[in-house]
């Protein structure tokens, strides 16, 4: 009689844990990979105006990227829209989550409802529905006009509004999730032993809330820099983003090459802000633990 080989059943499993894998992976590299490598290879393209994208090998692109004054403005008014919005979303995600979190149902599926029926609009809807209150004719144009502040609409601030709008529910529900899973002992405990409100909020709450926090920051300023339709139907043409730049490189100027080199430094910018965030949060969570 022979025995099974007892090695023969984490191989088994591990073939067809690799074979299940595979679709997703071949799926992966079809969707992400291919074009990232063909995008990084475009970059590198020389392209002449009148015969197109070239064969060959050239940094002229990321040269004219370093020194133009407009691209480099391009790139630092995307940086700070981004990062206020980011801002202006935890402020106000954060205590908004923490109430969500505190109501007791049915209140809390109707207003966490409330939070996420703006994302069952088309995007370019609630744009335009922007443009029309922040016209100069509306009540808020005519208030911002009598304050001196003049119109808001095709300005910086327009495009703050907008991706504030519809990056909200972004930041919230992440926070939420995090507050969902604070077992409700701890704060009972930081109770027992006299601490107040506020310092069980600072102490015990928003540790916890951190990974959170850290999420949605991501995930906000990540939109907020690659977004397209809010700076170009409430910044027009004086608040420029750089995935404007990239489509208009792409579509309108037809350089190829260009396009693709703003949309490799543009990845590049974000990777680097994001994995420093993410090392200067990470290190402030484990030492709140201890």
């Amino acid at each position: 009689m022979t025995h099974p080989d007892p090695g023969a059943a984490p191989v088994r499993k591990r073939r067809l844990s690799f074979l299940g894998a595979m679709p997703l992976t071949l799926l992966f590299i079809g969707l992400l990979i291919v074009p990232l490598v063909l995008t990084i290879v475009l970059s590198f393209r020389p392209y002449d105006y009148d015969l197109g994208v070239q064969a060959g090998w050239t940094l002229d692109q990321y040269i004219e990227i370093f020194t133009s004054n407009y691209t480099l403005t391009v790139f630092w008014r995307t940086l700070w829209i981004s990062g206020l919005v980011t801002i202006i979303c935890v402020l106000i995600g954060v205590p908004e989550s923490y109430i969500l979190s505190r109501m007791k149902a049915p209140w809390n599926s109707v207003f966490l409802l409330v939070i996420l029926s703006p994302l069952l609009i088309s995007l370019v809807v609630r744009a335009f529905g922007w443009s029309m209150l922040l016209n100069p004719m509306s009540p808020i144009g005519k208030l911002t006009e009598m304050m001196g502040l003049g119109s808001l609409l095709y300005t910086s601030s327009a495009v703050v509004i907008g991706l504030v709008h519809v990056m909200l529910p972004f930041m919230i529900i992440p926070v939420w999730t995090s507050l969902n899973k604070i077992d409700p002992q701890t704060i009972k405990a930081a109770y027992s032993l006299n601490a107040t409100k506020w310092q069980t909020i600072k102490r015990v709450i928003l540790p916890q809330a951190t990974p959170g926090i850290l999420s949605g920051s991501l995930i906000v300023f990540g939109l907020s820099t690659s977004a397209f339709a809010i700076p170009v139907l409430l910044g027009g043409g004086r608040s420029r983003m750089v995935s404007n730049s990239i489509y208009e490189q792409f579509m309108i100027d037809l350089n190829w090459p260009m396009g693709a080199a703003l949309a490799m430094m543009l990845l590049i910018m974000n990777l680097i802000i994001m994995m420093s965030y993410n090392q200067i949060l990470e290190r402030s969570y484990k030492r709140s633990l201890g």
